[in-house]
């Protein structure tokens, strides 16, 4: 027969187990949820990496978690640094999202990354980052040649980025799209339909009968569509062209060039519009949509 003693400290570990206030070392127990797709940062300090982790143990999991950072290629893996990231506290079957904030070094191209996630010595977790140079869009002043992009930008997203790259831009909103002679033309983005110009559609085509490529950058078309009635607007592809002689108008929608002063894929989706309506890159025939007007 156990003791006193003995028995109640079997109730109270018993107690604190199930309420999951006892810490877990396992890290068997704790899981990194895959992204959907590799995140991308710019190179540079304090890049923020989203993370989401899943307890599958019946206890707390409590862990001291330091970042190992390792930059890989085709043939080596080389290990950067090890930094100290957070005390990490998932309880039983919980699922939370945390972010990171890492130091990436200056690459000259796309470059991969790894993070392993370490309790002690254990890897409880590892994600994949791809790193950019932070001069993506200086591919812009090379596709527009000996002349100035054409920018209208109302929620000045794009001048500053420019500006910081040294790329002359003529601001389309001070002299207008009728007066401009350059070679691309970047319209938008908007915040709003109310930002737009009573014609803007009609100069844009008038601007491409010229030669000017053009990415219009749509805003963010509302009320959205609904799967369960009520108010709606038709259905819009995620971008198109409108052909116009050996240039073209290309019409994106909003959420593919977002947030593009820290998104990389952002200024990446930006250069592959202005090569399409310069014609200088192939639309894959499957995304090849029949459409010959603007609105």
């Amino acid at each position: 027969m156990k003791s006193f003693s003995t028995w109640t400290l079997l109730r109270c570990l018993t107690f604190f187990a199930l309420a999951g206030v006892m810490p877990d070392r396992s890290f068997g127990q704790i899981q990194l949820s895959a992204a959907k797709e590799v995140q991308c940062v710019f190179a540079g300090d304090a890049r923020k990496i989203s993370l989401i982790w899943h307890s599958t143990g019946d206890t707390m999991f409590e862990a001291e978690v330091r970042a190992r950072l390792y930059q890989t290629s085709s043939a080596t893996t080389i290990q950067l640094n090890e930094v100290p990231w957070k005390k990490l506290q998932v309880l039983p079957h919980q699922t939370v999202i945390e972010s990171a904030q890492l130091d990436f070094p200056t690459v000259k191209a796309e470059t991969k990354f790894l993070v392993q996630w370490l309790d002690n010595t254990n890897v409880i977790g590892t994600t994949e980052v791809l790193v950019y140079p932070t001069n993506l869009l200086a591919e812009l002043k090379v596709l527009a040649g000996d002349d100035p992009v054409g920018v209208f930008d109302p929620q000045k997203q794009l001048k500053p980025l420019l500006t910081g790259l040294q790329i002359t831009f003529t601001d389309l909103e001070e002299v207008g799209l009728d007066h401009f002679q350059g070679k691309l033309a970047i319209i938008g983005p908007f915040q709003s339909k109310s930002q737009m110009r009573e014609g803007l559609a009609e100069q844009i085509q008038a601007l491409a009968k010229k030669s000017t490529a053009v990415v219009w950058i749509q805003p963010d078309p509302s009320p959205r569509p609904s799967l369960l009635g009520g108010a709606r607007e038709k259905l819009q592809p995620s971008f198109y062209l409108v052909p116009e002689g050996q240039i073209a108008i290309v019409i994106v929608q909003p959420e593919l060039v977002a947030k593009i002063a820290e998104n990389p894929r952002a200024q990446l989706n930006l250069i592959y519009f202005c090569k399409l309506a310069l014609n200088l890159e192939q639309l894959p025939v499957s995304l090849t949509l029949p459409q010959q007007s603007i609105r």
